[in-house]
């Protein structure tokens, strides 16, 4: 019996919305009829919890609490069914884990169970299925474990970094929106005495009217833009230009190249580790860079790697990541340690980025104290302007 929610109307018209068990939309909408109601449209609510994607955070504990679990000697589906039944989980979370454990209880192996649910990462389905094949899925769990807590500090060490320039932004605006909708209206009458106006305070006078009048129509034009932003953002021509601007930018190129290496080789070193043939896991390691520029050149690291040229040689002509992680992997490749390489250079960006990513944000504040000084500054001279030439009209006809 599947749980469905539906959209009905009833013989007066009225929209009813609401939640059902049905053996299928046919039974469903059987259901519906025997109360008096007509089936618009329904869905699998269980679906639609798993397009629902896991945070980091989530896959960490998850995996650690299954490695933990499967370490003491814990079998996969009762470790499953601790993991489900504890408290504080929410609700969906809880739903999720239990479809996956119902899976695993039929005989499905746990990364079919996963990729089912088309809410996990492909980095974590190809390490499961390698640790399912090579019988070390405890070791591979502790291992993403790892891999998805760095990965969620990182994001929320560079969230926390952005936090103060965004809202400075946002102060910024505000205060700006805010002169000019109550402050400006104050010197209409005084303006509308004078014979002429300098053109920046005949157009701020404009913009101030507009917003004061018509501020819907301008709520429109920047929901607009940003959807149409949004869908050119979406085109991969469009894209590539805007990630190729990324790795090629001063300053942020930096930042973004060292964010890049460190996540390309954390990812690298998890499925190298979990021993996954190392052709598969550059393919996979290079879908989680986040860059269609970078990605795109490892269809030719592929090739080499594939044709036997060393791992360092291929990747060391990729544009977006730092020549360090080629030197690095060399090291490793003399060694036998590549794993072990790829971990210590992946700690290391890591430091660098965070590092870099306060020197961004060092820098992005007196950038952003100097705009918004600007754009007051902008607006009192178009204020004070006519207000002199007004007086020095006045003082020559004296």
């Amino acid at each position: 019996m599947a749980n469905y929610r539906y959209t009905a109307k009833s013989m007066e018209g009225k929209t009813v919305r609401g939640t059902m068990e049905a053996a299928g939309e046919a039974v469903l909408g059987q259901q519906l009829r025997e109360q008096g109601l007509y089936l618009i449209r329904a869905r699998d609510a269980a679906a639609s919890r798993r397009n629902k994607k896991l945070s980091s955070a989530q896959l960490s504990e998850l995996c650690r609490e299954l490695s933990t679990l499967l370490s003491s000697g814990v079998s996969i589906v009762r470790g499953l069914e601790i993991v489900a039944d504890e408290e504080g989980l929410a609700s969906s979370q809880r739903a999720l884990y239990r479809e996956i454990l119902a899976d695993l209880k039929k005989g499905v192996g746990l990364a079919e169970a996963l990729e089912e649910r088309k809410c996990f990462p492909e980095l974590m389905l190809g390490m499961i299925r390698s640790g399912e094949g090579s019988g070390n899925i405890d070791a591979v769990l502790k291992r993403l474990s790892l891999h998805y807590d760095r990965e969620n500090r990182l994001r929320e060490q560079v969230k926390s970094a952005m936090t103060y320039p965004v809202v400075l932004l946002c102060m910024s605006i505000a205060v700006v929106i805010l002169i000019v909708t109550f402050i400006l209206p104050q010197f209409d009458e005084l303006f509308s005495q004078m014979e002429t106006l300098p053109g920046v305070t005949v157009f701020l006078m404009g913009a101030s009217d507009f917003l004061i009048n018509q501020w819907y129509v301008a709520l429109f034009v920047v929901f607009l833009l940003a959807v149409i932003l949004r869908i050119v953002c979406k085109i991969r021509e469009v894209r590539r230009m805007i990630d190729y601007g990324k790795v090629h930018l001063p300053v942020v190129g930096k930042l973004n190249k060292v964010i890049y290496t460190a996540r390309f080789s954390r990812t690298l070193s998890s499925l190298y580790a979990s021993g996954m043939p190392i052709v598969s896991a550059l393919q996979t390691a290079a879908g989680t860079v986040g860059n269609v520029y970078v990605e795109e050149q490892f269809d030719k690291v592929v090739s080499q790697v594939r044709s036997g040229v060393p791992l360092s040689e291929a990747l060391r002509e990729v544009d977006g990541f730092l020549r360090k992680l080629s030197s690095t992997i060399l090291v490793g490749e003399e060694s036998g340690r590549l794993d072990a390489m790829l971990d210590s250079i992946a700690m290391t960006m890591e430091e660098e980025a965070e590092a870099a990513t306060k020197r961004l944000v060092t820098m992005l504040e007196p950038v952003l104290i100097c705009v918004m000084a600007l754009a007051v500054g902008f607006i009192i001279v178009a204020i004070m302007l006519p207000i002199y030439e007004s007086y020095s009209t006045i003082e020559g006809a004296a």
